[in-house]
């Protein structure tokens, strides 16, 4: 197995908003010189990991993040039977191994119950939760310090593996990520355009006015984006305790999702759903490197040819790249809609080897 999986897709969204910015309108980067539109790594993890393709692929072995699950403990001890004094007091003792808990704010009933931060529990830390918490109801007692270790290393969820988790309070449990997303950069200079928008009232005649009930805006552009996925697979390996075969499993999952699932924003307004254009994986142990450098000098505004410009200049890319640094990669595997060449079938293949 090569050490190193990265791979570089190209998507063509029509007019979207995909992942927005505290203004609501598409976030952005400014890259070359000009603006590009931009969807962050974060948005694009989340989409993949709790998209349906992803959930089916590998069921039974995702996690959760939540802040809330010491809430969720104390409803489900209230609704055993357990007084709630001594419900509140155990919740608390379980959910504090996953972080701190909030203070106490007598404003907002049960904060206290609380994490700070959101918690990535996998999929063996939740049933052992669940198990203590039957086990608590059942014989009405508190938890004892040793039913209370309920962090675990092994067993751990493929999306923790790939995405990494983070313990401030117990650095012990913390994985380091397998998988780093880059941020999705359009190739080209953008210009983000408002939509004006009305809505009717149907029960509207007219009589009195014959105005709109709701004037609005919403911010849109179109772009052809360029993505970078790199996957560490003797990391992702280790951190799945060497089940092999659950790692080809979710590494094929992984890019099956990355290639076919849109981000979710505005979905309902724009109907922004895309597969990738065009798709170069790699495998190897060289030292990994994006190819985002190829779009440096954006595709002209008056190219007639997005999607070709943009694979030559990503392949002439990795040409130079070889040229200077000798072979990146040890072996390639190329899916290109635009001349028909590859499959998804051979991809993942190539990509679980």
């Amino acid at each position: 197995m090569s050490r190193f999986l990265q791979l570089h897709f190209l998507t063509s969204y029509p007019p979207a908003n995909l992942n927005r910015d505290d203004l609501g309108r598409p976030k952005t980067a400014k890259m070359g010189g000009v603006d590009r539109l931009r969807v962050s790594s974060q948005s694009l993890k989340r989409t993949w990991r709790t998209s349906e393709l992803f959930k089916s692929a590998l069921n039974g072995h995702i996690g959760e993040r939540t802040k809330i699950l010491g809430k969720e403990v104390f409803d489900r001890l209230c609704a055993g039977g357990v007084a709630e004094k001594s419900a509140k007091a155990w919740s608390k003792e379980i959910a504090k191994q996953f972080g701190k808990l909030k203070k106490e704010d007598k404003n907002k009933p049960h904060n206290d119950l609380e994490i700070e931060q959101l918690m990535h529990l996998s999929r063996s830390e939740r049933d052992n939760v669940d198990l203590l918490v039957d086990k608590l109801i059942t014989e009405i007692r508190k938890p004892s310090p040793e039913e209370l270790k309920l962090l675990r290393k092994e067993g751990i969820s493929v999306d923790i593996a790939l995405f990494g988790r983070m313990l401030a309070s117990s650095p012990e449990f913390n994985i380091e990520a397998a998988c780093q997303v880059a941020h999705a950069i359009s190739v080209h200079a953008t210009m983000i355009e408002d939509d004006y928008f009305t809505a009717v009232d149907d029960l509207n005649t007219g009589a009195d006015t014959a105005g709109a009930a709701h004037i609005g805006e919403a911010g849109f552009a179109a772009g052809l984006f360029y993505s970078y996925i790199c996957i560490n697979k003797a990391l992702l390996l280790e951190n799945l305790g060497n089940d092999e075969a659950l790692v080809k499993k979710t590494i094929a999952a992984l890019t099956e999702a990355a290639l076919k699932v849109s981000p979710e924003g505005k979905q309902n307004s724009f109907a922004s759903r895309a597969y990738a254009s065009y798709v170069l994986a790699e495998s190897g142990d060289q030292q990994p490197r994006s190819l985002s450098v190829a779009y440096l000098k954006p595709i002209a505004k008056d190219c007639q040819d997005f999607a070709s410009e943009a694979i030559t200049a990503l392949n002439t890319q990795v040409s130079n790249f070889d040229q200077v640094y000798g072979a990146c990669a040890e072996s390639r595997y190329q899916l290109n809609t635009v001349n028909v060449e590859g499959s998804l079938d051979g991809l993942l293949a190539f990509v679980s080897e």
